[in-house]
């Protein structure tokens, strides 16, 4: 696996994991606390054998509270730092979150959105961006109905996919399966 870099705006400690170069560029922001490296196996099946350009960006270490706005500036100052103009962006349970609050506010940079076991928030889907949304059927912190729900509102442009038996920590417990629902859907073109 890639060691983690630390890019430093303005202060901020921000670490990142940049894995890959292919013409597939993804941005995944993990779910913070246990679930942190869940997304680490995914995201280096897609650089290796997808040939993807996968960056995987934490959070700032520190006791203080951020924003969603303030999580949202510190993945864009990352994807600023590596020139990406346009990217999938994507997250897994609260990274998700984030990925949302992002593509609502940046869609212009965004090619689609990637949301791994979604979060029960009142954020609405960007208008005209691509959504791929995968649940874990069993997922005891994120229902599986939550991803039903947000692929109702968009059904014309948002799939969901499914994964039997997998809760909470697919991205990790599931990773084939994870992994080849990304690449197919971010790949089809």
């Amino acid at each position: 696996m890639t060691d983690t870099q630390i890019f430093e705006p303005d202060g901020r400690a921000i670490p990142f994991v940049d894995e890959g170069d292919g013409p597939v560029k993804l941005v995944l922001i993990p779910e913070p606390g246990e679930g942190r490296d869940a997304l680490a196996v995914v995201a280096h099946y897609l650089a290796e054998e997808a040939g993807f350009h996968v960056v995987r960006i934490g959070y700032r270490p520190g006791g203080d509270p951020l924003s969603l706005a303030d999580r949202a500036a510190d993945v864009i100052a990352v994807i600023d730092s590596l020139g990406f103009d346009h990217t999938w962006i994507g997250g897994h349970g609260f990274g998700g979150t984030v990925a949302r609050t992002i593509v609502a506010d940046h869609h212009d940079r965004a090619n689609g959105l990637l949301l791994l076991g979604v979060e029960d928030e009142d954020i609405a889907l960007a208008p005209a961006i691509p959504v791929l949304i995968v649940q874990g059927a069993d997922d005891q912190m994120n229902d599986a109905a939550n991803g039903v729900a947000l692929q109702a509102t968009a059904p014309e442009r948002a799939s969901l996919k499914t994964l039997d038996g997998a809760g909470h920590l697919f991205p990790l417990t599931h990773v084939f399966d994870t992994a080849v629902a990304v690449e197919e859907y971010l790949d089809w073109d």
